[in-house]
């Protein structure tokens, strides 16, 4: 290797991730959705470091009408349910944004009762596509 002057050297460790695809539905109002979307664009500091210590990398929300798809990016070891609990218990804050959320959130028609965000099931991938 050939160093130049003011040159750095940096190691990249290999990051494995999976991702997670969730939906869920808002309560259908105009207001109700508007002022979630409201909420997100600050989002409590505890819930953000929360995320973060449990193991997402990249969590991003996208609103279509009352239907929300959640694309969640993950460190390789992290198990969605296991991780929600740690989530919920990591700081009080966490579980009073959930139950925040809650004004606004409805499972799908089909949820079982007590769930909110379903998971999505990947039919193709053009990754596995050399």
């Amino acid at each position: 290797m050939i160093l130049f002057p003011g040159s750095a050297v940096f190691h990249c460790r290999e990051v494995f991730m999976k991702t997670y695809v969730q939906l869920l539905d808002l309560r259908d109002d105009p207001s109700l959705i508007a002022e979630y979307k409201r909420l997100h664009q600050s989002v409590w500091p505890e819930v953000i470091r929360s995320l973060r210590e449990t193991g997402v990398i990249d969590m991003t929300i996208y609103c279509y009408g009352n239907r929300l798809v959640m694309v969640l990016k993950t460190e390789d070891h992290y198990q969605i349910d296991e991780a929600f609990q740690q989530y919920l218990n990591y700081d009080p804050a966490c579980a009073a944004w959930e139950e925040k959320m809650d004004l606004y959130q409805m499972g799908l028609p089909g949820t079982p009762a007590g769930q909110k965000w379903v998971p999505m099931e990947s039919c193709f991938d053009l990754s596995d596509y050399a």
